[in-house]
């Protein structure tokens, strides 16, 4: 079953193999408003288009296939990584501890408050947004570094790295004011005024 709302509101992948669960956590979501799409394996949400609406999953560790462990161990291959609530009828504590190394929001066993489920869920989603809208900036970055010329770039990436204009004309076999010309160029074509602004700038796209 899904409920969907309009194209920006946020959305929950539910992947369970217990069908009288599924129902039961869609009903919880939609009540909240959330759009739920959901799965009883991981192979069906991988052959299923995914959209682009903030999200996050909530995900059994144990499926029929590929368990889902084993799929947040390989969630970077997955059509749209988003983060993960995992829920389980067996936990434990180490395997709690694993699951949070591999970058689950949240660890729940079963049976768990409706109440912390939609925290957990809620919490993921506000990581998603903002996982994403770095990923818009970091976008937004690379496209005006797309503008510059090669020798811009050069010197750009000596700027950010603290050096001098006239290390920068040493390492580049080049002129002061040739370096000079060029990063007023750089300012300018990044939208920057100042090098701490071009740092910053530089660091989006190297976290």
């Amino acid at each position: 079953m899904t409920h969907t709302l309009q194209d920006d509101s946020p959305a929950v992948y539910l992947i369970d193999d217990d069908a009288s669960l599924r129902e039961s956590l869609e009903d919880l979501m939609h009540s909240v408003g959330l759009s739920v799409r959901s799965f009883a394996s991981v192979q069906e949400f991988l052959d299923t288009e995914i959209g682009s609406e903030p999200a996050c999953m909530v995900l059994d560790v144990r499926l029929p296939g590929q368990s889902g462990m084993d799929f947040l161990r390989r969630m970077d291959q997955s059509p749209r990584r988003m983060p993960v609530v995992l829920i389980t009828g067996h936990g434990d504590i180490p395997m709690s501890v694993s699951a949070m190394k591999l970058g689950a929001v949240d660890f729940l066993t079963k049976p768990f408050r409706d109440q912390d489920l939609l925290d957990a869920i809620h919490e993921a989603i506000e990581k998603d947004r903002a996982l994403r809208a770095e990923q818009s900036d970091a976008d937004a970055v690379r496209a005006l570094l797309a503008a510059l010329t090669e020798g811009e770039r050069a010197v750009m990436d000596l700027v950010v790295r603290g050096m001098l204009n006239k290390q920068i004309a040493a390492e580049l076999c080049i002129s002061e004011i040739t370096v000079k010309v060029r990063r007023g160029r750089v300012m300018r074509k990044m939208g920057v005024r100042t090098l701490a602004d071009l740092v910053r700038a530089a660091g989006r796209i190297q976290d």
